[in-house]
């Protein structure tokens, strides 16, 4: 599992707003201060293909449920329900954003907490 999540500079400010706005559960809130304040920032060339972000393609198995599913990660202003593109700010994006192929996550969701492994990413 990676030790820090790796985030583009824009990303990092996106999930730094969303906290700020208090879109979060004092929960998740205290993981994602803590989760930034370890980031690596990188630029988005340089961000590696397997890492859950915006434009990419996801699939999580939930070892909570043991279901897998996958997801289509965009920005909030392309986000399409019917079509399965979901925003990055999203609760399941949230929790694995910044995360790669093979990490397995602990998250408290609304809903009680859950664990979720990264299967692949895949560029959109």
């Amino acid at each position: 599992m990676s030790e820090n999540i790796i985030v583009t500079t824009g990303i990092y400010d996106m999930i730094k707003e969303h906290v700020r706005k208090k879109k979060v559960t004092k929960q998740e809130e205290e993981l994602l201060l803590l989760e930034l304040k370890n980031a690596q920032q990188v630029l988005r060339r340089e961000l590696p293909e397997d890492v859950v972000t915006v434009n990419r393609r996801v699939k999580i198995k939930d070892h909570t449920e043991n279901k897998e599913k996958e997801y289509m990660f965009v920005s909030t202003t392309k986000t399409n329900n019917k079509k399965g593109k979901l925003s990055i700010l999203c609760d399941v994006a949230v929790a694995t954003i910044g995360r790669q192929v093979g990490d397995i996550i602990n998250w408290p969701f609304k809903d009680g907490e859950r664990k979720l492994e990264i299967l692949r990413v895949e560029n959109l």
